[in-house]
């Protein structure tokens, strides 16, 4: 039987921009998209290795699921052809479990919820937004997901998340809710958007860990995984209060890693490059973008959410039983600039 080759795969919303460019079919497609919603198309170059359904999330409501679908169906004699969506290497680390995702509803905490579930694994998912994360459960099975609309900025809610778990042991916390802050220097940021920063990038899973952790020393074991960034280890990658906030969040990591290992519970962070999400990443300062913007013309290509839940899902999973206390770039390469 003759295999089918990548150049006879059709295209669907899980192709990857580069290949719908260099395809002669879905090229014109695009191209047609990108000028109707006046998008430069040389602008996708940091993107190209991004599906064309990552443009659902990042184009932040500019272009919908819908005319993804359209343009899937424009390109295959109009049949919507779907991709399977399932994790790749173990299948099963998770069986058993239940691991809490904060920011569950989209980007990275979406993709890590997905990761966990297809690994058999059970989620109580922690969002702010109410209607996007009962779209996230209506799309897995039942019983595998346990959402709860909840502030991670708001001390009450921390009992909330816990209480949400039931009976079952909580196995793992991946702490994924943050915010960025414009990028603004030290001199143009305010003390809202400060407080604002450091509420939801270090407040919140400083609570929800301090929360678990006796739980946790109760049974023997668990895994934590903080969400730091690329700005946790460098200076010139985002705003002061968002650079602060990353390396705050390191500190965090080893003190916890250190002082609990005796009771097997692993604390470790993983640090994003750019990723593919809905956080707004835009210059809100003119000095910023001068002094900043010649590093970030250098930074690597956009990673999909998908590619950091595997990071993160690693770090959560037995398969990392020997690591503790490690900041894991999951940077294309970024940190080695």
């Amino acid at each position: 039987m003759m295999e089918l080759t990548e150049a006879a795969r059709p295209l669907t919303g899980r192709t990857s921009l580069e290949d719908w460019q260099s395809s002669p079919v879905g090229a014109p497609l695009l191209s047609a998209l990108l000028a109707r919603k006046g998008i430069d198309e040389s602008s996708l170059a940091p993107a190209l290795r991004l599906s064309l359904a990552s443009f659902v999330e990042i184009s932040r409501g500019q272009i919908t699921q819908d005319e993804v679908d359209e343009l899937v169906r424009a390109a295959n004699d109009g049949e919507l052809v779907v991709d399977e969506d399932g994790a790749t290497g173990s299948a099963a680390r998770f069986v058993n479990k239940t691991v809490i995702v904060t920011g569950a509803a989209s980007g990275i905490g979406r993709a890590t919820t997905q990761r966990i579930i297809a690994e058999g694994g059970r989620v109580i998912a922690v969002d702010l937004f109410a209607e996007r994360l009962s779209e996230l459960s209506a799309a897995h099975p039942e019983g595998s997901i346990v959402t709860v609309r909840a502030d991670v900025t708001d001390p009450q809610s921390v009992q909330e998340i816990v209480t949400a778990a039931g009976e079952a042991p909580i196995d793992g916390l991946a702490n994924v809710a943050g915010i960025t802050d414009g990028h603004r220097p030290l001199h143009e940021t305010s003390d809202e958007i400060w407080q604002k920063v450091m509420a939801v990038n270090v407040d919140g899973p400083f609570r929800l860990t301090r929360a678990l952790i006796p739980l946790m020393r109760g049974r023997k074991g668990g895994a934590v995984v903080n969400v730091a960034s690329e700005a946790s280890m460098r200076g010139n990658a985002a705003g002061t209060a968002y650079t602060v906030s990353k390396h705050a969040i390191v500190g965090l990591t080893r003190s916890a890693a250190f002082l609990y290992a005796p009771d097997n519970i692993r604390i470790n962070a993983v640090a994003p490059g750019p990723v593919a999400t809905g956080i707004e990443g835009a210059f809100a300062s003119e000095f910023s973008e001068r002094r900043i913007g010649p590093f970030m013309r250098m930074i690597p290509p956009v990673a999909d959410p998908a590619a950091i839940a595997a990071s993160i899902a690693w770090l959560l999973s037995d398969d990392s039983s020997n690591v503790n206390g490690v900041v894991l770039p999951s940077d294309g390469g970024w940190s080695v600039q």
